[in-house]
């Protein structure tokens, strides 16, 4: 192939920048036209709200899928100083704001996280309302640009719309000559928000369905117990015998600059279920956060064994793919600094988190056997029964 006649210098390059380039290359910042890429831009929205509620500053979050195939994302969040929010305008204007900082007290809900920008740009329409203090802000977009009308600031009134209260609602519709499909589906979202309201309990979390002919659906999501609610709710999924309760802890732990919150229990059915999570965000493809939870729980077992003297203890070093047989566990890690291994953050790498993670699992688990040695028995038993049917 010859290059002779082929030209190719600065002038020929072409700088995307700004919504431009979200639009013109819209799988690089949301993963996709199809559905994937969709639901990435509707919890890209989530994710602002939600870390208003993680932040103190409000307390639930709404989200509504409206007939005309809109989605509604509103938090009560409270606004000192009025509606206006210059720091909500600068997300939808300028890519470099993101979806702010990650750390312990946030939520990573999307693997990229690129914030309100995205939204804004791949979407036909978006609307933001503010309200506080008595007076009320909204502004207007269509793909990213604002429309040509003036702000709305003033007095709440009638004629303004529902404005009672106060806190953000951003409404939004999915640009249809960017998505493949703008239609969100009920359940795939609502196992999300169930998820991030089992990892945050804190957080009220709801879903409407406007869409339905027979009838508006929705669910709300909130868990005082967190993740042993979770591993509850796995279990009993999996068609387990029902347990009085399931064993967890939370701690602090400086040296990995996070905390950690683990519920862990053995049920009946074969097979491990263990989950784990980095500041909200599952790591299918494990971590340091996993690979340090299996570690202390088989040191707790073989610990407990030996020191009772069961003639199971040698068997147990041997083989401890057997302790984790049928265990169903959440670990879910916060952390100031995250380290995602690969662009999808599906495997954490901070180093520090196994040690810490080692420890905690082998202390907590191990005072528990210790005021419940029965029990502990029992589950010893179970695990040997189990090596024994294979």
């Amino acid at each position: 192939m010859s290059a002779e006649g082929m030209e190719y210098d600065a002038a020929d390059i072409k700088v995307l920048e700004g919504r431009e380039a979200v639009r013109k290359r819209p799988g690089m910042y949301v993963g996709s036209t199809g559905e994937r890429g969709l639901y990435h831009l509707v919890l890209d929205v989530v994710d602002r709200a939600v870390g208003e509620v993680l932040a103190g500053r409000a307390g639930s979050v709404d989200v509504t899928l409206a007939s005309d195939g809109g989605v509604r994302v509103a938090d009560d969040g409270a606004r000192v100083g009025g509606a206006y929010d210059p720091d909500l305008e600068a997300q939808l204007t300028s890519l470099h704001m993101g979806s702010g900082p990650i750390g312990r007290r946030t939520a990573v809900i999307t693997p990229f996280g690129l914030g309100l920008f995205v939204a804004n740009a791949l979407s036909s329409r978006l609307t933001v309302e503010v309200r506080g203090e008595g007076t009320r802000w909204v502004k207007e977009y269509a793909r990213g640009v604002e429309a040509e009308q003036p702000d709305t600031v003033g007095p709440l009134t009638g004629d303004l719309g529902s404005a009672t209260g106060s806190g953000t609602t951003i409404s939004f519709w999915p640009d249809t000559e960017i998505f493949e499909t703008t239609w969100c589906s009920f359940p795939v979202l609502a196992e999300r928000f169930r998820q991030l309201a089992f990892l945050n309990r804190g957080l009220a979390i709801s879903l409407t369905d406007e869409r339905p002919a027979d009838g508006v659906r929705r669910v709300l999501y909130q868990f005082p117990d967190g993740v042993r609610d979770f591993v509850a709710a796995l279990d009993a999924e999996a068609g387990a015998y029902p347990h009085a309760d399931v064993f967890g802890f939370e701690r602090e732990d400086a040296r990995m600059a996070g905390t950690m919150e683990v519920a862990l229990l053995w049920g009946h059915s074969r097979g491990a279920q263990i989950r784990g999570f980095a500041n909200s965000l599952a790591t299918p493809a494990g971590g340091t956060h996993l690979d340090g939870f299996r570690d202390g729980v088989v040191a707790a077992i073989t610990e407990f064994a030996r020191d009772r003297g069961l003639p199971t203890a040698s068997d147990l070093d041997a083989r401890a793919d057997l302790i984790v047989e049928s265990l169903t566990a959440v670990v879910s890690v916060k952390l100031d600094q995250p380290e995602y291994l690969g662009a999808t953050r599906t495997l954490l790498g901070n180093t520090d988190v196994r040690v810490c993670v080692v420890e905690a699992v082998r202390e907590h688990l191990g005072n528990w056997f210790a005021e419940q040695p029965e029990r502990a028995a029992d589950i010893v038993n179970r695990i040997v029964r189990g090596r024994d049917q294979d």
